[in-house]
């Protein structure tokens, strides 16, 4: 059982709505696992008390925490030090504490590389799919610049945020790559499309039943395809079922949420590595996937 005292050391995350979030569950099993007097907690904060929580955690000695939806680009606002990394993708996932102040990064790119990066593909000849433009498709955009992919292809439903999403990478050398197009681009994209990538809410409770795809749509996926959903409840995911009926291969997020969690990890405790193991099969175990 943990035993919070006077000593431990606080975490935590950050988000609205955060009553979802696992990440206190692959934490803590890490924390506990290295022996650490540490405790990982999930806080609610609204984007109009955002300033008043990051004032709040510096006053009661918070030694870091995650950022997750809507909070990662705002945050940044809040920080003394932004990495390179997270000032080009324009959104923090990982803020720590320093004698200057709060310093913030994004650990979501070298999460979402790593179960790519396990893969045998030339990808400078895959053309990249991104379905959706909010802040998870930053990370995506950047990671599979990092790749080295062909192409990176982004749709949107909303023109204006689209257009906002392109206008926010002039003059990164992200933007090489990129392109963006509406939804209803999707029947040109697909058929070429070798990774194609969730990065939308759709499928995720309460919408366990949908997909971003219609069946016609589902139906251009290239059988040489990799589909990648973000999300990670339910397991798998409608558009991952679509997908793996093509032949694809099918990805999903839970990785991504183990080694951003784990990099983050690194970051805040200052250890070399930690108990990646530990934390997926936390996971696995409390959505019952052992």
């Amino acid at each position: 059982m943990l035993t919070i005292t006077g000593k431990t050391k606080l975490l935590g995350i950050i988000g609205d709505p955060i009553e979802h979030s696992l990440s206190p569950v692959m934490q803590n099993a890490a924390l506990a696992e290295m022996g650490l007097d540490w405790v990982y907690l999930p806080f609610p904060v609204q984007g109009k008390n955002l300033t008043d929580a990051i004032a709040g955690f510096s006053a009661v000695g918070l030694q870091g925490f995650n950022v997750t939806i809507p909070h990662k680009q705002a945050i940044i606002f809040h920080l003394t030090e932004v990495s390179p990394l997270a000032r080009a993708v324009g959104a923090v996932n990982t803020v720590w504490r320093s004698e200057a102040g709060w310093c913030g990064t994004n650990t979501d790119v070298a999460g979402f590389l790593a179960p790519l990066q396990s893969l045998d593909r030339d990808w400078s000849s895959v053309n990249v799919l991104c379905l959706g433009n909010g802040g998870a498709a930053r990370a995506v955009v950047a990671g599979c610049t990092q790749l080295g992919c062909k192409t990176i292809q982004v749709v949107g439903r909303n023109p204006d945020k689209l257009q906002h999403f392109q206008d926010s990478w002039q003059g990164s050398p992200f933007a090489e790559s990129l392109a963006v197009h509406p939804w209803e681009a999707l029947p040109d994209l697909l058929p070429t499309a070798g990774l194609i990538v969730n990065t939308t809410p759709i499928g995720m409770h309460p919408q366990v039943d949908q997909s971003p795809l219609t069946i016609a749509e589902a139906n251009l996926i290239s059988s040489q395809a990799i589909a990648y959903d973000l999300i990670y409840i339910p397991n798998p995911t409608q558009f991952l079922r679509q997908a793996h009926d093509r032949g694809a291969l099918a990805i999903d997020g839970l990785e991504m949420l183990v080694q951003q969690g784990a990099a983050a990890l690194k970051i805040w405790t200052q250890q070399a590595q930690v108990p990646v193991d530990t934390m997926r099969h936390a996971l696995q175990k409390h959505l019952g996937l052992i």
